[in-house]
């Protein structure tokens, strides 16, 4: 994530600051990717602390994609829903470097169901997915004593709610990326044909859970091919605002990107890939001074660099070029 100036005083501010420390109120524009100061602001802006402008005379771009919020009769149901829709923000504002789902991408959007486990008339069993664009997110997760007894008991090292996003938002994306056949052939032949039975697949998946080994960046990728994909594609959003966010505090590593190289232009995955390894590495080494776990704590083989750079090529397409290309053939 890139770090952003106050228009009054030229101090730094940061993605989810709704003011500067000058006082001045702070407004995101999505489309232009900088903070200003009189743009109309969300209508969820008081509630849930949306700083982003409102794009349709009410909510904003990613406050609009949202159809179902928790039951906020429940107080603590408005903090977690809060802090999902903090992650899909962060999420679409990183896609949003590529073109997907701003002013000039005619294509379809997702539609996301953000439900909770307590409602005033009892639990609920929520299950995150994606369904024929409609993504369902579980904000109970958005509780840090929550969210680490799953991921302790899933063994699911990267189980936030910034991950959840970027997983079921690829998802989404494989729906709009396969209208392109050229796509379908390239992913079929890397990541095998998705049309295989996909309940039977994630049955035999849980009932004996393969490793990931040399092909898959986790075991759950072993799965099926949408499942491959989207762990790959939320893994290769993971290292590209990686590194992003590292250039952006001003992080120094070793044969890094200079001051101008901005992550989200370059077409150039192997580089991409290595210098985000070699921040995490750097990073890794502060965070054992005080005994906290690495920061990316994979293994990235050929074979899943091959499916990393696939993903990022397609990804990279501005996604209003890639829609008439899809109009026209």
């Amino acid at each position: 994530m890139q770090i952003f100036h106050c228009p009054a005083c030229s101090r730094r501010v940061y993605f989810d600051n709704l003011a500067c420390t000058c006082g001045q109120t702070l407004v995101f524009d999505p489309e232009a990717q900088v903070m200003t100061t009189n743009a109309p602001v969300c209508a969820n802006r008081e509630q849930i602390n949306c700083n982003w402008a409102a794009t349709d005379g009410k909510f904003c771009r990613s406050c609009a994609m949202t159809e179902t919020v928790p039951d906020i009769e429940l107080p603590k149901n408005v903090s977690l829903w809060a802090q999902t829709e903090a992650a899909k923000r962060w999420m679409l504002a990183n896609l949003g470097r590529w073109g997907w789902f701003d002013a000039s991408d005619s294509g379809a959007r997702p539609v996301f169901q953000l439900l909770g486990e307590k409602t005033t008339e009892g639990k609920e069993n929520v299950i995150m997915g994606h369904a024929d664009g409609e993504i369902t997110i579980n904000v109970t997760e958005a509780s840090p004593v929550i969210l680490a007894r799953r991921r302790a008991a899933l063994g699911e090292l990267y189980r936030t709610m910034v991950g959840h996003m970027r997983h079921e938002m690829a998802h989404f994306l494989f729906l709009r990326l396969s209208e392109d056949q050229q796509f379908l052939t390239e992913f079929r032949d890397l990541f095998g044909d998705e049309r295989a039975d996909y309940g039977e697949a994630l049955k035999v998946h849980y009932e004996n859970p393969a490793p990931a080994g040399q092909t898959h960046i986790t075991s759950y990728a072993t799965s099926h091919p949408h499942e491959d994909w989207a762990e790959t594609t939320a893994h290769l959003l993971h290292l590209v605002d990686l590194l992003d966010s590292a250039q952006a505090a001003g992080i120094y590593v070793q044969g890094g990107p200079d001051s101008g190289f901005d992550a989200y232009a370059s077409g150039d995955t192997d580089t991409l890939i290595r210098m985000a390894v070699d921040a995490t590495l750097a990073i890794n080494h502060v965070n054992r001074a005080l005994d906290l776990p690495d920061l990316y704590p994979f293994i990235l083989t050929d074979q899943v660099k091959t499916k990393l750079a696939l993903a990022h090529r397609y990804l990279r397409r501005n996604a209003q070029s890639m829609t008439q290309t899809n109009l026209v053939a």
